[in-house]
């Protein structure tokens, strides 16, 4: 059985979390609109907190804590969310979001690079030449960027997105270990909880504007943030790493870019140039080689 068959419903998960995901660079634009980020993120998290509070006793019973991992976990949450959101916002504040969806599929490679290292994962050929393909899409995408009202400055926005996908890799890598022990959403509420008290603090920096008024419609995009995106994207990112290698699952999140730019067109009114989508097409069928098994060598 081929490695897609036996793995379907993984990649099922992988597939949604990446729409899911593609859809928050929208969310945060529309966000940001009503509410200062520091605000937005804090919200986020305090709403996903409150969701995952509900099932506490369910997601405690399944832990099997071993001596140490407090370390592990809590440098999982400060890579993510912590400070990866920190890098987003900034970067969502200075390009557009269909750029920083682009800037994601950088993620792969890093994770390629760490999980040979440090994981120690047999990586095959096609998967490489698939994030090396995926690369030069990401370099093409990028290079397609322009000042506009939505993106003040691309440049500097896409490499606060860059920072932010080197504290993905180190979230996934830590990720990968946790899961032979934890459950995908107690991996997820824990980052939540921690994530709240991260922010906490922050609200009341200079920097930041508190609301003096509660717009609807960015309201309404604080609560998917917390509800859809940390609760359910994470979650299913989750587990599929939990049952996917790690470089395999995080060539997923090439899609997004593809996901993204199609959403920023649709929603946001952003522009989406032909050579965008030859490059969108590029990572696509990166994607689909990276997931294919190398042919076994035929005995002589």
């Amino acid at each position: 059985m081929s490695f897609l068959k036996k793995t379907s419903v993984p990649i099922a998960a992988l597939l949604l979390a990446m729409l899911l995901w593609s859809s928050s660079f929208v969310a945060l634009k529309i966000a940001f609109t009503g509410y200062d980020p520091m605000v937005v993120i804090f919200g986020r998290m305090v709403v996903a907190s409150l969701c995952f509070l509900c099932a506490g006793k369910r997601l405690v019973r399944s832990v099997m804590y071993q001596k140490g991992d407090y370390k592990l976990i809590l440098f999982m949450a400060f890579c993510e969310p912590c400070l990866y959101f920190v890098f987003e916002a900034k970067a969502i504040e200075n390009t557009t979001a269909s750029q920083a969806g682009i800037i994601t599929a950088i993620l792969p490679i890093l994770v390629l690079i760490s999980a040979s290292i440090i994981l120690k994962e047999s990586i095959n050929r096609k998967t490489w030449t698939g994030g090396i393909v995926a690369m030069i899409g990401v370099c093409w995408l990028t290079l397609e960027s322009t000042p506009s009202s939505h993106a003040p400055n691309p440049i500097l926005g896409n490499f606060y997105e860059f920072l932010a996908m080197v504290c993905a890799a180190g979230y996934t890598i830590s990720l990968k270990r946790l899961t032979s022990r934890y459950s995908p959403f107690f991996l997820t509420a824990t980052q939540a909880l921690i994530g709240t008290l991260f922010y906490l603090p922050l609200l009341l920096l200079p920097s930041t504007d508190l609301p003096t008024s509660y717009p609807i419609i960015p309201g309404l995009a604080i609560i998917y943030l917390g509800a859809v995106i940390t609760l359910c994207a994470y979650g299913l990112y989750n587990f599929g790493v939990q049952h996917i290698p790690a470089s395999r699952a995080a060539m997923f999140v090439n899609l997004i870019p593809v996901f993204s730019v199609l959403l920023g067109w649709i929603i946001l009114g952003e522009q989406l140039s032909q050579p965008q989508l030859m490059a969108a097409a590029l990572i696509l069928g990166a994607v689909y080689l990276s997931q294919m098994k190398d042919r076994p060598k035929k005995p002589l």
